[in-house]
């Protein structure tokens, strides 16, 4: 595991992080050659499926989706 003193740690934080990330590789940090923290990779996440026709059969068609759902006069009086 590669060790990193802290204050090289703040000035390059972001490139060691995204190193982190790339080479899967923890790194610890260290103040006065003591561990303070470790930035270790995170859990692979798990897969949440399908996204697009997730919710097929789920909702029920009841009647005429098409047309109208009153007469003519009662749209005319809703104006």
């Amino acid at each position: 595991m590669k060790e990193v003193a802290i204050s090289e740690f703040k000035a390059k934080c972001l490139s060691m992080i995204e190193e982190v990330r790339k080479t899967r590789q923890p790194i610890r940090v260290t103040r006065f050659g003591r561990p303070v923290a470790e930035v270790v990779p995170p859990s692979p996440q798990k897969a949440t499926g399908r996204r697009l026709g997730s919710m097929v059969g789920t909702a029920e068609i009841l009647g005429d989706i098409v047309g109208p759902t009153g007469s003519w006069d009662d749209w005319e009086a809703s104006r």
